[in-house]
């Protein structure tokens, strides 16, 4: 009943919308990750508004609205913002979404009332969205593996500190990880995969010093899976008097992560192109809008970023993408 009488409000919304478009021709299109304060999301936002720069000297007027919710696991201030900005009878979404199954009903919510969702960055089980436009997380993972392999040449014990449970994109570079140790690396032993960082640096630094107050004598190396959670191991093995004695292998890009590299601290980080993310995610929904056809699945590509490489002109793109060009002073 609760579903039925929102469409319908939704539909008469819509309808004074005209199609999802302003009087003066506007697309309206609404930007929403799972956070705000990390510097993968602030890369996302860049994207994107790069799209409507790109899309304006193309002849095309896009709005975008940047919205999350404050804490990044707030499964439910995510669904709220979802559902409000399909009352507001706005073009499209374009949805990075926490948990692959808890926003699955207000996406489908806004596929009955004709507005489209693109998904980026975390996969999300339904088929009611127009593309999935994201790294390749599980080979993500497996490159974490190789690296780990390459510099315990295949011999010692390894952590594996997981993100949060429910959130697609990390489960999938945790698996690869795990996967490939146990395919290509016999000698490795995985002696802990069953503890989670939680959303912030702070809960991931919680948690890594009870790993390591449990594990530091013996442990090789240890990966983490996202920003927060390298973040957090970092710090705990700095405190722990462990940083550049244990290998350590994370994901994503940060400024800290790049001087914790050249001080031998963090031996190598998998980095995707959230910049790249954000910008194809608005241009798919207003060619989709536009009746082009439009993929259905586009992989972004990982890297892995070593202390060897990370100087290289395309490896800075990457780990260092345009922020104050589009962003300003956010």
């Amino acid at each position: 009943m609760r579903s039925g009488r929102f469409l319908a409000v939704v539909s008469l919304l819509l309808a004074a919308a005209g199609c999802h478009k302003s009087a003066a021709g506007v697309r309206t299109i609404a930007v929403i990750p799972q956070g705000s304060t990390h510097e993968y999301w602030k890369s996302i936002h860049a994207g994107a508004v790069k799209a409507v720069r790109d899309l304006e000297r193309a002849g095309t007027s896009v709005k975008i609205i940047w919205k999350g919710p404050l804490r990044e696991d707030d499964r439910e201030q995510q669904t709220q913002v979802v559902e409000g900005f399909i009352s507001q009878g706005i073009s499209g979404i374009v949805l990075a979404p926490f948990d692959s199954r808890a926003l699955v009903r207000p996406v489908e919510e806004a596929a009955r009332a004709g507005i489209p969702t693109v998904v980026v960055d975390s996969a999300l089980d339904t088929d009611k969205i127009v593309s999935f436009i994201a790294t390749d997380n599980e080979k993500g993972g497996a490159l974490a593996a190789d690296r780990m392999g390459e510099l315990l040449a295949g011999k010692g014990k390894v952590l594996l500190l997981r993100y949060q449970e429910g959130v697609a994109s990390t489960q999938a570079r945790e698996r690869g990880f795990v996967k490939r140790l146990g395919e290509g690396y016999p000698g490795i032993e995985l002696i802990s995969s069953n503890q989670y960082a939680g959303p912030t640096r702070e809960t991931a630094k919680r948690a890594s010093e009870n790993l390591l107050t449990r594990y530091a004598a013996d442990v090789a190396g240890v990966f983490t899976p996202n920003e927060s959670s390298t973040a957090g191991m970092l710090l705990a093995l700095e405190d722990f008097q462990k940083a550049g004695r244990i290998t350590f292998v994370g994901f994503d890009s940060s400024e800290t992560f790049l001087e914790a590299m050249k001080n031998g601290k963090l031996q190598g980080i998998v980095v995707q192109d959230p910049f790249r993310m954000g910008e194809l995610g608005v241009k798919a929904i207003v060619d989709h809008l536009d009746g082009k056809p439009v993929a259905g699945r586009v992989d972004t590509g990982a890297t892995m970023v070593t202390p060897t490489n990370m100087n290289e002109p395309g490896i800075q793109r990457l780990v260092r993408p345009p922020l104050a060009q589009y962003l300003g002073g956010r």
